[in-house]
Order: C-alpha cells, then structure tokens, then sequence
C-alpha cells in the first residue's frame, strides 16, 4: 500500500472524523483497515483488550502495540500475554532505552514519585514514538467519558506531533457500552478491573478508586498530573 503525504494523512483524518462521527466502531476500524492496511496498528494498555477485538474482526491479525514500562502490575502483563494467545492479533511489545535498573543509576530510584512527567517520557512516550514510527495511524481506546481532558476526542483525528492518523473508535462510548460489548463477546479484561481499578496504569502510580471518584482519580493520585503525555 502506497504511504501518503502527511497533508494528505491529516486531510483524510478531517474528512474521515466528520464522516465516520455517527459510525459504529467496527465500521470506523474497518475504514482504518482498508485504508492503512499494514500501516494500521492498535495501541493497548492491556486494561482491557476491546478495541483489540473490535480490530480483530475488522483486520485479522492487525499488530497491537504493548508498551512493557518495567512498572506494570503481574496481571497487566498475564492480560498482554492471554490476549496473544487467544485473539488473532499480533502483539508487539515496546521497552524503554533503559531498563528500570539503569533508569535508576542515571536519575536515581523512584523517578516516577519525583518527576511522573520525565519517568513517563522515557518509558511511555519516547518508546511508543518509535515504536510507531512504520505506522500511518493508530487506533486507541480513548473514551470521552472518562474524563474531562478526553470529552472532545474526535473519532478520528490529526495526532500533530507524531502526524499520524489517530483513531478512537469507542471514543462515543460509555462504560456500560464497554461493559456490554465484554458480556457478549467474552472479550478478556485486567482482572484489576473487578478490584477497585476502574484504570490500570503502571503499579507505583495507580491505586484504587474511591466510591463516587472519577475512574482516572487513581492514577498519579495527589498529584496535578491526569496524563501520561500520550495523548497530549
């Protein structure tokens, strides 16, 4: 498949996120999917696997991105390992420049307490960056409903800073839109979910949620932080 121009790519992201606003989600990846062909990929946290799945269907096995932080919980990284095994998708696993250990001796240990901003850049943003560097677009599973930072995420738009297309299929849906689509497909889940993880991120910066908090209020919790540089 011929790569286009980047002002082509974010032409067709404009036209694409007016077009496909009102569209199912699997209408929206299977665009991606004829579009992009192996210049697609789906990026997953392994909180969940169902933009995972939802692309399965679309493009059977469509490379889904896995970035291993060194921090991740036991059960994050058995998710990553379960969604290989049972899903006709190829799971590509990304790692930092550092190893934890040497991130320590260069920064000193727990970087992530004194500066999430700089840990998350090196083990998250930077690695995703060139992992993504042979892709067109990418697919996420953003949502705007999960919090206020994300209520205008188009579902498909111009990610300016790596000028890729960005995908967000789910992005109209709410939890219980997700909690269906799991009951009926028997999609896997981080079985942190069902302990008082509504959102699952690295272990030393993630905690349970209170009843009545916001399902990202336990991610760097006490801090201003509500992102990890991702997604803006």
């Amino acid at each position: 498949m011929t790569r286009l121009a980047h002002t082509d790519l974010e032409g067709l992201a404009e036209k694409a996120g007016h077009d496909l606003e009102d569209a199912p989600a699997l209408e929206i990846l299977r665009w991606a999917a004829d579009t992009f062909g192996s210049r697609f990929c789906v990026t997953s946290s392994m909180e969940d696997a169902v933009v995972a799945h939802l692309a399965s269907r679309a493009f059977p096995g469509v490379d889904v991105v896995f970035l291993d932080t060194g921090y991740h919980f036991p059960e994050t990284i058995g998710t990553r390992d379960a969604v290989a095994a049972v899903m006709d998708v190829n799971v590509i696993t990304l790692t930092p420049r550092q190893t934890v250990a040497e991130q320590d001796a260069e920064y000193g240990a727990r970087l992530h307490d004194r500066d999430p901003d700089l840990c998350c850049a090196l083990r998250k943003v930077q690695p995703l960056e060139e992992g993504l560097r042979e892709y067109d677009a990418w697919a996420t599973g953003l949502r705007r409903d999960e919090s206020p930072t994300r209520a205008n995420t188009p579902v498909v738009g111009w990610d300016a800073r790596r000028r890729k297309v960005k995908i967000s299929p789910i992005a109209r849906w709410t939890q219980a839109d997700v909690d269906a689509y799991i009951a009926e497909h028997g999609v896997l889940t981080n079985p942190l979910l069902m302990d008082g993880y509504p959102s699952v991120g690295c272990a030393p910066c993630t905690r349970r949620v209170l009843e009545g908090e916001d399902i990202r209020s336990g991610r760097w919790a006490g801090s201003n932080k509500t992102e990890c540089g991702l997604h803006g």
